[in-house]
């Protein structure tokens, strides 16, 4: 009995026990921002097992027998975590909302003015591999992005003309960092080519207009290659072309790796083969070579990129004014280095910084006199990036340009020296805001001081975007641009000179949805301050200022497809620009001759699985650009014929890692003039002759074998195929 006893009074004391320890009850609802609830969000105690789900309702209810201060933890796909520290007995009737994850896939781009060409941008026009594949391009990322919105066709030149400015108010940067001269050097009506291998770079972006507040020194445009972060896997890469020959080699350890590139083209035989207009002594010689090498640490990545490049040609062009043409030769070399290292100094902080050293040597012979120029050049700069939250991000940045270039001018019994330095400060700020997956802005500004001229320069920058639907958002952009006048004016004259400007003005809408792009972007640039002068070429006689002006204006469409037919990918460009602009020795204001009012491209590209083959379709057109009839009244007063091209291309696979490739450009053999060039004198009959400037050559055939030998035995120099 007293056994029986004792059991019942523990029996009674374990009940009490376990019921005195006291069980709360956390409750509340879970809703989006416009009110909605959330169904099936995760709620629970962080550190413990005790949560819920919220119902169809949003709502949510858990017992805990936790006490004191704890945090509460709600979860839900595409929205930002949410946590709560408090004491449990205050858990009760909730009402949360959850914001959006802005960093979802969904979530507002600012886009405007800017053209993505990257493998994993969320929103990308062209890929890396477009480069090699469009018929037109030639293996010449400058030739791809000439398929875009936003370019001219300027066929005799090569470089990018855009949105009614010249060639000179693009500038280039390699991860960040400047290239100061991008292009090799060539002669009238032969176009020009970009240095780099498209092979090396995984990232472009395009910018026609209201780009970053991080980069200056352009009125236009910048463009921006970034190269690869990490190879796939060791390789080696062999070319074999009509034009010369190539070779490469990449090599990977745990942490780092090496590319390594050299090319050789030599034009002598094609010339032979297939002459063109142009009486050459020395056909078009290049020997080119490229390296990166790529350091990964823990927080951080250092990539070292080099390259060189020599370039030799001698020929007689035909000129009206001299029976005999005008003989011209050509000798450049030319080296560019640069560093550049990204790291986390902490989880919400990160730091980008590098240099460049470029240096250039290029002789010219012409009419007799040898004409030797010399340039140095350096970029530094660093730039912090402060992540506050998902939603707001700062950076500040500070760089620092350095040229120094000198020419000498050699002539029978004339000797002459002449030359710049030209050093320019620049700090730059710009923050991001994204106030929910549909609104983004993104404000920033740049201020320059010039060595050369005493001036400092301040430029605002901002863009916003809205999304107007699920696939769909507007943005707009508006920015002042500075750039100090090209080196063609500053060898001659420094003083009384100052920086010229654009002010950028953007609309731009876009839809992308199913592998779909649709892009339209209309925009104004106003110009101040363009360099004036008094003679026929810059020289030493002639008097400069900053005098001129100009607009630009016009409306940008895009479409890209690859869904809607099996194994075809197409994109259409068409561009409007008007544009008129008072500067060099422009006697009124008018439409520069390397602007036309009409641009259209379109690229196919169809894979033929039976013939293992990829067969590319390029067509551009231009619309006439305007050039000077002196018989008549005006001033760029007429008009060519317009451009018209056809280029096609066939890549065939014969096995994994072996391509067999053919291209032609201008493949119906249009006749496009390029402009005219008048005599300077008039005849009897006070009429002044002209002869036409056409292309050094209608077409352009070539045929290359690429054989990439790979880890993996598939990888291959056009890897989609």
């Amino acid at each position: 009995m007293k056994l029986s006893y004792l059991h019942l009074i523990l029996g009674f004391f374990l009940f009490f026990c376990g019921n005195s320890i006291a069980q709360e009850t956390i409750s509340g609802t879970v809703l989006q921002k416009n009110g909605q609830p959330i169904f099936g969000a995760n709620v629970y105690l962080e550190g413990t097992y005790d949560g819920a789900s919220t119902d169809e309702n949003g709502r949510f209810s858990f017992e805990t027998t936790e006490t004191g201060i704890q945090t509460l933890v709600i979860s839900y796909v595409t929205f930002e975590p949410f946590m709560m520290a408090a004491d449990v007995s205050q858990l009760k009737d909730l009402a949360l909302t959850l914001r959006e994850d802005v960093n979802s896939l969904d979530t507002v781009v600012i886009s405007a003015g800017s053209l993505e060409a990257s493998d994993n941008s969320k929103v990308s026009v062209l890929k890396p591999l477009d480069v090699v594949t469009t018929a037109s391009a030639l293996g010449d990322f400058v030739g791809a992005l000439q398929t875009l919105p936003g370019t001219t066709t300027v066929a005799e030149d090569g470089r990018l003309f855009v949105r009614g400015g010249d060639a000179g108010e693009t500038q280039i940067f390699i991860d960040g960092i400047r290239v100061f001269a991008p292009y090799t050097p060539t002669t009238n009506n032969i176009p020009t080519r970009g240095r780099y291998s498209p092979f090396l770079f995984d990232g472009i972006t395009f910018s026609t207009g209201g780009y970053s507040a991080e980069y200056g020194q352009a009125l236009s445009s910048v463009l921006l290659l970034n190269t690869i972060d990490e190879p796939d896997q060791e390789k080696t890469e062999i070319a074999l072309m009509t034009v010369g020959g190539g070779l490469g080699n990449t090599q990977k350890w745990e942490n780092r790796s090496l590319s390594v590139n050299a090319s050789y083209i030599n034009l002598a035989p094609y010339i032979a083969a297939f002459p063109d207009r142009n009486d050459w002594q020395k056909p078009f010689e290049t020997f080119a070579g490229e390296t990166v090498f790529r350091n990964k640490f823990k927080n951080g990545l250092l990539k070292l990129y080099a390259a060189f490049d020599t370039t030799n040609f001698q020929l007689t062009q035909e000129d009206i004014n001299f029976s005999e043409g005008v003989n011209f030769q050509l000798k450049n070399s030319n080296f560019y280095t640069n560093a550049s290292y990204s790291g986390e100094l902490s989880s919400d902080l990160k730091i980008e910084t590098g240099g460049s050293y470029a240096y250039g040597n290029t002789k010219v012979g012409v009419f007799g006199s040898d004409i030797t120029g010399i340039e140095n050049s350096v970029h530094l700069k660093a730039k912090l990036r402060k992540r506050f939250s998902n939603r707001v991000k700062l950076s500040v940045g500070a760089e620092q340009f350095l040229t120094h270039f000198t020419e000498n001018f050699h002539d029978t019994g004339v000797d002459v020296d002449y030359g710049f330095n030209n050093n320019i400060s620049a700090v730059f700020a710009e923050t991001d805001v994204i106030f929910s997956k549909k609104f983004a802005i993104k404000v920033g500004a740049r201020g320059e001081y010039s060595e050369l001229f005493e001036q400092f320069t301040f430029s605002p920058r901002t863009s916003v975007a809205y999304k107007t639907g699920k696939n769909s958002q507007l943005s707009v952009a508006y920015g002042d641009f500075y750039q100090q006048p090209q080196q063609e004016i500053l060898k001659f004259q420094q003083e009384e000179l100052k920086a010229e400007k654009t002010q950028h003005y953007i609309l731009n809408y876009q839809y992308t949805a199913n592998n779909r792009i649709f892009r339209a972007e209309a925009y104004r640039k106003q110009y101040d301050n363009l360099v004036t002068f008094n003679t026929e070429m810059a020289g030493f006689d002639s008097v400069y200022a900053n005098t001129g002006d100009g607009f630009a204006q016009g409306i940008d469409f895009f479409w890209r497809d690859n869904e809607s037919i099996k194994n075809v990918d197409y994109w259409v460009s068409y561009s409007l620009l008007d544009t008129e602009r008072l500067y060099r020795n422009y006697p009124t204001a008018a439409t520069p001759s390397f602007a036309n009012t009409h641009n259209v491209s379109v690229v196919a590209k169809y894979w033929i699985d039976d013939w293992k083959s990829q067969i590319g379709f390029s067509y551009q057109y231009g619309s006439g650009r305007t050039y000077t009839n002196p018989n008549t009244p005006g001033f760029l007063q007429e008009k060519t014929k317009d451009f018209n091209s056809v280029s096609l291309n066939w890549a065939y696979l014969l096995s994994p890692q072996k391509i067999l490739y053919f291209s032609i450009n201008n493949a119906f053999a249009f006749n496009n003039v390029n402009g005219y060039q008048y005599s300077s004198t008039a005849d009897a009959n006070g009429n002044f002759n002209r002869r036409t400037l056409r292309p050094a050559a209608d077409q352009f055939f070539f045929v290359g074998f690429f054989w990439t030998i790979s880890e993996d035995g598939s990888d291959n120099q056009l890897d989609n195929l």
